[in-house]
Order: structure tokens, then sequence, then C-alpha cells
């Protein structure tokens, strides 16, 4: 299997991934994919070589692996990092087709065109919503595999011991695996690192839908905002005196009337004849 081509995949998503989605991918290479790589397999190694019973029964020996462990630990892993990772191949397609659509759309009416999109890799319309799906995606695969995990091996996490008593074994045998309790404590990391990024992608589905519907709310806000104009104004209400006439009102008319005893006092005064 091509584990560069699969880093590689990721590291490129990296830059269209939130805060969340980051840490996400750390754990991913870090503590799952390195650990697999690095550890995981090599403490398997060949099983079913590994798995001992005290019988020399013919085809007892490959009957009880087979009921113990229909599938290997590191295939049921190598499995689930595959699946986990596909959403995120969807995502860099989708920034590849807005990239190739963007670059055909400034061939055909020239450089300075309008754009089609702002900027190819944010995450808006259906990019977002590839994005959105893609985590939901990635939290059903995590939860059906550590469910088929917990079913499949009835959450024993490598017992040093089980009692096998399939056709063709002559009675109940006792068969063994080799280092328990090393698989058991990769087992346990392995399926608390897959909490982990179910934990961490419920977040960040969180956070996108969270942070969507505040954009929504707030541009419909702003829609609804009706300005006022420059040259307007809003006459202040004052309150009515007792008599039911406001103090605007009552003003004007004490202006009217010093305005009127004015003009009385300016106006020329009666010159009277002298009484011979």
């Amino acid at each position: 299997m091509n584990w560069a081509f699969l880093q590689g995949l990721l590291s490129g998503v990296n830059k269209y991934s939130t805060a969340f989605g980051r840490i996400w991918l750390s754990v991913v290479l870090i503590f799952r994919l390195m650990v697999f790589l690095v550890a995981a397999e090599k403490v398997w190694g060949d099983e079913q070589k590994d798995f001992d019973c005290n019988t020399r029964q013919p085809g007892c020996h490959n009957v009880c692996y087979d009921h113990f462990y229909p599938i290997s630990y590191t295939r049921l892993w190598a499995l689930q990092l595959i699946f986990v990772t596909c959403p995120s191949l969807l995502v860099v397609l989708h920034v590849a087709y807005r990239e190739e659509r963007e670059r055909k759309h400034r061939l055909k009416h020239g450089e300075n065109c309008t754009p089609l999109y702002g900027n190819t890799g944010k995450k808006r319309g259906g990019l977002w919503w590839t994005y959105f799906l893609s985590l939901l995606f990635k939290i059903i695969v995590e939860a059906l595999f550590t469910f088929l995990l917990f079913y499949i091996y009835e959450a024993t996490f490598i017992p040093p011991m089980v009692k096998c008593s399939e056709d063709p074994c002559p009675n109940v045998v006792d068969c063994y695996i080799a280092r328990p309790t090393e698989k058991k404590i990769f087992t346990i990391f392995m399926v608390s690192t897959s909490f982990v990024c179910i934990l961490l992608t419920l977040i960040e589905v969180f956070y996108l839908f969270g942070k969507r519907c505040l954009e929504c709310f707030g541009a419909r806000k702003h829609h609804h905002r009706v300005p006022l104009p420059h040259n307007s104004f809003v006459m202040p209400k004052t309150p009515l005196l007792d008599n039911g006439v406001n103090e605007v009102e009552l003003e004007k008319m004490k202006f009217a009337n010093s305005k009127a005893e004015e003009a009385n006092a300016s106006a020329a005064p009666a010159y009277s004849l002298p009484i011979s």
C-alpha cells in the first residue's frame, strides 16, 4: 500500500481545512498513521503463525483462528484510514474543479474579467456543502469501524487464551496468542484515537454550521436595515404641557408675541399739534 500518497493527500487538504480540521489531520497523521506504520504492523506480523493451539489435528488450527479473528486488526485499521481520508479527496477535487473553471473563464473573457470565485478554496456554495458532508461521512465511518471492532471481537481486546471447539477439532482445545499484552495496548490506543477523531469532527461540524448561521443572520439583519438619507432629520418628540400645547409651539407663540411688541414699539410716535 502506498502510504506516501495518502500522506501527501492529507497534507494538501490542510490548507482547505478549519483549525479543528487541522488538529484532526495532525491526529490522523501522527497518532494513527505513523503509529500504525512504525509499530502496529510489526507487533502483529503474521498473526496466524503466532496463533498456537494445543492440538495437532489437521485443520483445527486454521478453523479456530478464522473463528476468533475473521479479519486482521491491521487490515481493519488500514481500511478505516482509507475510508476516513476519502472525503478529503472529494474536497481537493472540488477545489481543483473550481480552479479549472476559473482558468477557462479567464481564457474566454480575458484576464481583467470579473472572476467567478473570489477565492476558489473558500468554503462557499457547493464547496461548503462538500466539506460539510465530508465531515458527516467521517463521523459515520469512524463510528461504523469502531462498532465492527467491538462486534467482531466481542470487546475482548486480545485475550491471552481462547477456547475453541469448532469442527474438525476433536474436543475443546486451548489456543494462545503471542504478545497479547502488547497487542491489547495498541488496540486500546487505536480505539482511543478513533474516539478523539470523532469528537474533533463533531466540534468542527458544530463550528462550521454555527459560523454559517451567524453569517446568514448577519446578512439578513443588514438587508432589512433601511439607511436614512443624509439630509433627513428626525423631529424630536416634545412633551405636552398641561394645556395640551407642547414646548415647541409655546416657544413659537412667545416668539410671535415678542415680534409683535417690537413692531408696535418701533412704529412712528403720534405727533400732536401745538395749541396756540
